[in-house]
């Protein structure tokens, strides 16, 4: 990897916020793959180029140690039948595409059911320690919506366990990371992908990042709903943003899981995952009547039903005046045995008396449904993950195709690890493969412009009070359940704030350049929110996690999945057949529509 400093084309505001420095430094950095996303996808592509003796540069806005993968709490799933001997790859497709209400991509869900026991092997080769039997098998337990135990896991920490592990093996590969740099536009020639610009969050310093592949691993975009399980800075929908600008389109916008446990209390912690092991492990929920009322939603499964029909059965009890005094509804593990609960839940535990002093082997948790997790993202190849845009991959988060309307708990981490081997194989090939190099003189004077521009600009619009209104405006016309006059709504505030944008003001100061981050944030945000916003509205049916409440049945010519861009707007697209070995074991109960009809 070639890596030079040189003098940027500084503007007056470039200067005066230098601190000292005549010029605004600019590093330019040669690469062979650029990873985008320092989470586990993007580890789990970065060790794979290395792996192969390629040259790549893993590039994160957020600390490594802290990337939002190491939120995720209760497990990853694969067939391996440890536990439960019947269980197979073709089973996990199976559940994967029914709760998926029929739009996951067949061919992507095969991929990943297929693949998800070598995943497994490839943590234990770089050291993970999984839960495990008294024997040496590896520990699976229930998620909601599995047929089979499938679901394997380390305590209730096992997204931070997967996010250590694969630094330490990125760290024995001498992986490049750079987890300051806020990657701010793709730079593209003639349709083609030649790397990225972008800034030092701490000391503004741009960054010219050349790169003959570039793979999009920078996560989804939930947190443009108030209560979300993701930090201020993160999931912003940079993804989105950055695929979109470079000429790519997004699948599925509107698919959007709501978690049913996220804490309600103190507010700088709203939306907080409570980890669905807790539900896993035997936890009840109880309205604030006191009523186990999921026997009104899935009397069979209960507590262990899909995400979204928790959700939904939340919301309802809330919506319809049976939530606690502070709208939300009790999740109660303290009938447990102790000993489980520090066993199976001890980040539970830990959070909840970090948050709130809070000991829940004695004392039920507060909860409210949380906008958890993106399940649409940047349309992508079903088998390789490419974009619209040559040299241009998405993963993990940023990408769509497996989940459909209902992402079975458990997916997304094997997902990670399945396709960044994948993609990170295809990157290398498409790399080799190339005779010549595109630059663009302008893309990256386009680029640099875009910051200087901003730093110059001195409005009187704040950009993190923007930020706040878009979140306001998605939680109340694009929450659980949506109407078409909600919708219409929320795009007509949408598009007042898109005009005000042009009069935000951004002042670095002593302690970095967060405003700037902001600022970027909300302009992927925004573009998010439309996305979302027209393709809720183009579909009219409920729908999994999506909930028209003016369109309460499952519309058959709806089995689509809505494909967006700032140029077409809203397209339809076909969902292939689902393999015949894999539709005989969807056969069965067929999904019910009970509690979806919320007015």
């Amino acid at each position: 990897m070639h890596w030079t400093h040189e003098g940027g084309e500084p503007s007056v505001e470039d200067m005066n916020t230098t601190r000292g420095s005549a010029r605004t430094k600019e590093h330019t950095i040669s690469t062979s793959v650029l990873v985008i996303g320092t989470g586990g996808s993007g580890l789990r592509a970065a060790i794979e180029v290395a792996e192969s003796g390629v040259d790549v540069l893993a590039v994160g806005k957020r600390p490594k140690d802290d990337a939002h993968t190491s939120l995720a709490a209760g497990g990853i799933n694969a067939a391996l039948a440890t536990v439960d001997p019947e269980d197979t790859w073709a089973q996990h497709a199976a559940d994967t595409i029914k709760e998926s209400y029929d739009l996951a991509n067949p061919r992507t869900v095969e991929i990943v059911t297929q693949g998800a026991a070598q995943g497994i092997a490839d943590l234990e080769r770089y050291g993970m320690d999984f839960a495990k039997e008294d024997d040496g098998r590896i520990s699976q337990r229930f998620f909601g919506a599995h047929t089979w135990r499938r679901t394997a896991f380390a305590g209730d920490y096992t997204g931070l366990e997967i996010q250590r592990t694969l630094i330490h093996r990125a760290e024995a590969l001498n992986v490049p990371i750079l987890d300051r740099v806020y990657i701010t536009k793709l730079l593209v020639a003639d349709g083609r992908i030649f790397g990225a610009f972008g800034f030092d969050v701490i000391d503004g310093s741009r960054y010219r990042i050349h790169a003959d592949a570039v793979i999009l691993a920078a996560g989804g975009h939930n947190r443009i709903w108030r209560r979300t399980s993701s930090r201020r800075d993160e999931n912003t929908g940079d993804s989105f943003r950055l695929a979109v600008e470079a000429g790519a389109r997004l699948r599925d916008a509107e698919l959007v899981q709501f978690h049913p446990s996220g804490i309600i209390e103190p507010e700088n912690a709203a939306g907080t995952l409570v980890s669905e092991a807790a539900r896993g492990e035997g936890g009840i929920l109880r309205n604030g009547l006191g009523e186990r009322f999921m026997e009104r939603y899935d009397p069979e499964r209960m507590e262990l039903s899909t995400r979204d029909r928790v959700a939904l059965a939340a919301y309802t009890e809330i919506a319809e005046g049976r939530g606690t005094e502070n709208g939300g509804i009790w999740l109660d593990v303290s009938h447990l045995p102790r000993e489980t609960i520090m066993n199976r839940l001890p980040r539970v535990f830990q959070t909840m008396m970090e948050t709130q002093m809070l000991d829940i082997t004695v004392s039920p948790i507060e909860i409210a449904p949380t906008a958890h997790y993106s399940m649409g993202g940047v349309w992508v190849d079903p088998v390789e993950h490419s974009t619209d845009v040559e040299g241009l991959w998405a993963i993990g988060e940023a990408s769509s195709g497996l989940h459909g309307a209902n992402r079975l708990g458990g997916n997304s981490l094997i997902e990670l690890l399945v396709f960044g081997r994948i993609v990170g194989r295809s990157a290398i090939a498409y790399s080799d493969g190339l005779e010549t190099q595109v630059r663009s003189h302008d893309a990256i004077a386009e680029a640099r412009a875009e910051i200087g521009d901003l730093l110059a600009s001195d409005g009187t619009e704040n950009v993190r009070a923007l930020q706040r209104e878009i979140r306001n405006l998605m939680t109340e016309h694009a929450g659980v359940v949506r109407d078409e006059a909600g919708l219409l709504a929320g795009l007509e505030k949408l598009a007042a704030i898109e005009a005000r944008m042009s009069q935000v003001g951004i002042h670095p100061d002593i302690a970095g350049y967060a405003d700037l981050s902001h600022a970027f944030d909300l302009k992927s945000s925004a573009l998010a929110a439309r996305a979302t916003l027209e393709c809720a509205l183009e579909r009219r049916e409920t729908r999994g996690c999506h909930n028209r409440s003016d369109y309460p049945e499952q519309n058959p010519e709806l089995q689509v999945n809505l494909v967006w861009s700032p140029s077409t707007g809203v397209v339809r697209e076909d969902i292939p057949a689902v393999d015949p070995e894999v539709a005989e074991l969807m056969r069965g109960e067929e999904i019910s529509q009970v509690g979806k009809l919320v007015e």
